[in-house]
């Protein structure tokens, strides 16, 4: 248990280290990593409370059927398009108009209940507004937020958090999560627009090639 425990926390600050960064992209990191230590459920449990406590943090700072996989599959490949455009773009964007919000969001709920994975359509969205890094980061940061409290509500109506040893473990772990989130936040102090926007574009990559191959699977 305790070797679990230990794996767990270095799971949750790898995780913590990405979304400290750029705000999103955390569970496509900690979820994969831990069902192969722990049950889904127990994972799900255990990283909504480590998320929620991450996206606090952060967004504080500044106030299987077959139509599923083929969802996931068509989201994924979106996602990766996108990525890899982003990648060998070299010209800046125009920012687009903030009406498309309202898009973004609910494409981002959709894909929050459908298949775990809501940041990628925000991400998409705030990093074409022509934000600051400390605008697009606790932006996205308050969005997770947001999302991971619902989530985390869901979570304790299920019972998914009424396991003790979901807590248990949480002692070890979340402040694994925050002590990446410490790291991440010096991090992020040395970087500029344009790489945090490349390190977005790499989260994105992986998010696209993570739902790519969990539909194909």
């Amino acid at each position: 248990m305790a070797a679990e425990a230990a794996a767990l926390a270095a799971i949750a600050f790898l995780g913590a280290l990405v979304f400290g960064i750029t705000g999103f992209g955390s569970a496509l990191i900690t979820i994969p990593l831990a069902t192969h230590l722990v049950p889904l459920g127990f994972a799900l449990a255990l990283f909504a409370l480590v998320d929620l406590c991450s996206a606090l943090s952060v967004g504080l700072e500044n106030p299987r059927n077959a139509v599923r996989a083929a969802g996931m599959f068509l989201l994924g490949l979106f996602v990766l398009s996108y990525a890899l455009y982003s990648l060998v773009r070299h010209a800046p964007s125009h920012a687009i108009s903030a009406r498309w919000a309202w898009l973004a969001g609910l494409a981002g709920g959709i894909t929050s209940t459908l298949f775990g994975a809501g940041g990628p359509p925000y991400a998409i969205y705030l990093s074409q507004r022509g934000l600051t890094k400390e605008q697009f980061r606790a932006t996205m940061g308050f969005a997770t937020m947001t999302s991971i409290s619902l989530r985390v509500a869901a979570f304790a109506i299920t019972g998914l958090l009424l396991d003790p040893a979901v807590w248990l473990t949480a002692l070890v772990v979340v402040p694994a999560g925050l002590l990446g989130l410490f790291v991440a936040r010096r991090l992020y102090r040395r970087i500029s627009r344009e790489l945090l926007m490349r390190v977005v574009a790499v989260v994105l990559l992986a998010s696209g090639s993570s739902l790519v191959l969990r539909a194909l699977h």
